[in-house]
């Protein structure tokens, strides 16, 4: 805790650190905006800690903001285990201290009987919005505390898909929102929380998804010149024995855009019909021709 404290007093403010921290604080702001205007009125669990909060505050009424901020402490020393120490702890406080006040303390432009009793648009809206939110909050290097650290345990640790993470951790707060207020609501809430976790994947990693192409192939010099003239794309040439076969073949790989797949997967075919053709989804290519490498 020390080290955490210390790190706090001794934060350099760099372009890096502010701007992490203006994505955190938009966040925190869309997370709780979303809260407020669509899932309350609607009786939709956000899910994680805010949505058991949900759930309590609908029996005892005990204040939302409160027992997120106090529910959060325990995944937050979690947090600061697996994720990042200091950095991590310094960013997630933030998100939580924010969000919770903005629950306690509502934006006075937004309406808090709800924009729209259409319970349907209610859990999209709701999603979208808290699921932007979630994704700035990640591009600050940070979490909005609650399942979100459980979340990016999963990711990182595991390589579990954001909103794969989000529907695992959130079970339990669904099937409680079923027995607390009622199941259709719980179904909605089911369909809010994936259209979240998708908003915050693209926003997170971007939805510029690119494709790699694995060629497996007996004339790799004349599928290498194609793809040059062609899709003025680099390719890399690796040796391979068939596994079955026993052949030596070569594999090529290559990183394309969505729109460049038809184009390799012609040109493969004229020069090789009996290649082997491997498409993939890579979330985040850098290097020469793609994204810089960089801090962000």
């Amino acid at each position: 805790m020390k080290r955490t404290v210390d790190y706090i007093k001794n934060i350099k403010l760099d372009k890096i650190t502010i701007r992490d921290y203006i994505l955190i604080l938009l966040g925190a702001i869309l997370q709780a905006g979303s809260l407020r205007t669509f899932l309350l009125p609607a009786k939709l669990a956000s899910g994680g800690v805010s949505g058991l909060s949900q759930i309590i505050n609908s029996f005892t009424g005990w204040p939302i903001g409160v027992m997120v901020l106090l529910g959060n402490i325990p995944l937050l020393i979690l947090g600061w285990r697996f994720l990042g120490g200091p950095r991590f702890a310094a960013r997630t406080a933030f998100a939580i201290l924010t969000f919770s006040i903005l629950v306690v303390i509502p934006l006075p432009f937004l309406p808090l009987e709800g924009i729209t009793g259409d319970i349907v648009l209610n859990s999209l809206y709701g999603g979208v919005v808290s699921g932007i939110g979630f994704g700035l909050v990640y591009k600050g290097r940070g979490t909005s505390g609650g399942s979100d650290i459980l979340v990016r345990i999963l990711s990182s640790w595991r390589g579990v898909p954001i909103s794969q993470s989000y529907l695992m951790t959130d079970a339990v707060i669904i099937f409680l929102a079923g027995i607390s207020f009622s199941w259709e609501n719980a179904l909605y809430a089911l369909v809010m929380l994936y259209v979240s976790g998708i908003a915050a994947e693209s926003i997170s990693q971007g939805s510029n998804v690119l494709r790699t192409g694995l060629i497996i192939t007996n004339l790799p010099d004349q599928i290498k010149e194609e793809i040059f003239n062609r899709l003025r794309r680099g390719v890399t040439i690796m040796n391979a024995r068939g596994g079955y076969s026993g052949e030596e073949k070569s594999i090529l790989l290559c990183v394309v855009t969505r729109a460049e797949i038809p184009h390799l997967k012609d040109l493969t075919k004229e020069v090789d019909p009996k290649a082997f053709l491997i498409i993939g989804q890579a979330h985040e290519v850098r290097g020469e021709g793609f994204l810089p490498f960089g801090d962000d």
